[in-house]
């Protein structure tokens, strides 16, 4: 039985709901994930239905303009109201809001420092910051403007930003004292940031060991779109004593199960 990404939520258990409305569900759950037409018994097989069972509820959503019909291969596919649901949804999402549950809950499982960096006028910057459960000391803050080479946040923003729009952003924070610089020797030649952000699509996370901040580990990873666009880059941080830093173990797992969530939300399907 197909098996769907989408789930509801804020629905009380024990409400009263439309059960015809629930079985009919699937069949436009097919329809999302796979973003083609199909045909009436794969549309129904990967329902988990008979072609029987699915064929009424295709002619009410057609009815209504959920769900349309080729009218030479006969095969179903999203309709235009659809379509029009998709649209006011994506404009009416704000991606930071639709990230706060998932971040909370992040670091209530891992138990450290979690936050959520967009791209400023000036960078990467945080726009907000979950405190670890145990007292640590990181100078960072809400609008804290991240060092795009030189901290795990900023290095995502050069490896999935155009590159143009990351050089820019590298140029910029030369010189600017409200950057969070590193600890160590500046990087500049391009030969270099290409191989780091080579290695960060890699591993689909990027990682900073004691630096910019001596005794301080982070891993952070990117948050996309509908439009597959960076929005956002989650991270997560601690002393290293007590942070995993390692990209495939349980903190690194946790935050790429994360960004996946919130990124299937706000309508990347990769």
């Amino acid at each position: 039985m197909h098996s769907s990404r989408i789930r509801t939520s804020g629905v009380a258990e024990g409400q009263r709901g439309i059960q015809s409305v629930e079985t009919g569900f699937p069949l436009l759950a097919v329809l999302v994930d796979l973003a083609r037409p199909l045909s009436l018994r794969e549309l129904a097989s990967r329902a988990g239905m008979t072609s029987a069972k699915a064929h009424p509820y295709l002619v009410s959503f057609i009815r209504v303009g959920l769900v349309q019909q080729d009218p030479h291969t006969g095969h179903y596919e999203l309709g235009p109201f659809a379509l029009q649901m998709g649209l006011v949804g994506l404009q009416s999402s704000n991606p930071v809001r639709v990230a706060l549950p998932h971040v909370n809950g992040l670091a209530e499982s891992v138990g450290h420092t979690t936050g959520i960096a967009v791209l400023g006028s000036h960078g990467p910057t945080m726009v907000y910051i979950r405190e670890a459960n145990y007292p640590v000391h990181v100078n960072m803050r809400n609008g804290t403007v991240m060092s795009m080479l030189h901290t795990a946040t900023g290095r995502v923003f050069v490896a999935w930003l155009e590159p143009g729009v990351a050089r820019h952003y590298i140029e910029r924070e030369r010189g600017d004292a409200s950057v969070v610089t590193s600890i160590s020797e500046p990087i500049s030649s391009p030969e270099t940031i290409t191989r780091i952000s080579q290695e960060i699509q890699r591993l689909g996370m990027a990682q900073a060991l004691g630096n910019p901040l001596p005794g301080i580990d982070a891993l952070s990873v990117p948050v996309f779109d509908h439009s597959d666009r960076l929005v956002m880059a989650l991270t997560c941080l601690g002393p290293s004593s007590l942070f995993d830093a390692d990209p495939e173990g349980p903190i690194a797992r946790a935050l790429l199960a994360c960004a996946a969530g919130i990124s299937r939300q706000l309508g990347h399907r990769n």
